[in-house]
């Protein structure tokens, strides 16, 4: 392979995750384009729902109390894959006056 990091979502069948599974591998895929080797979507079954950045568990269903927004997720993989970048409105505080 290129060298490149990877990317595993594997998610439940049973739980009908895998529109959400490829949504956050467009998401990844839109933003990191071809700085990632691969993302891959492995279906599964038994609730599971997990993100692998190489071997590196990054996100689990259960372990991380749901689903990982994409804000987070590519917080996530850009800290793995190349921590100075930045993400732009993603790493901006939206808050207005007043909190």
């Amino acid at each position: 392979m290129s060298g490149k990091p990877s990317i595993t979502i594997t998610y439940c069948t049973l739980c009908h995750w895998m529109l959400r599974a490829a949504w956050m591998a467009q998401e990844l895929l839109s933003t990191f384009g071809e700085d990632l080797g691969r993302v891959s979507l492995v279906p599964t079954r038994g609730g599971v729902f997990t993100i692998h950045y190489g071997e590196e568990l990054i996100w689990e269903r259960v372990r991380d109390g749901g689903f990982p927004d994409s804000k987070e997720l590519k917080k996530r993989v850009r800290d793995r894959l190349d921590p100075g970048r930045d993400l732009g409105h993603i790493d901006r505080d939206h808050r207005g006056p007043g909190g």
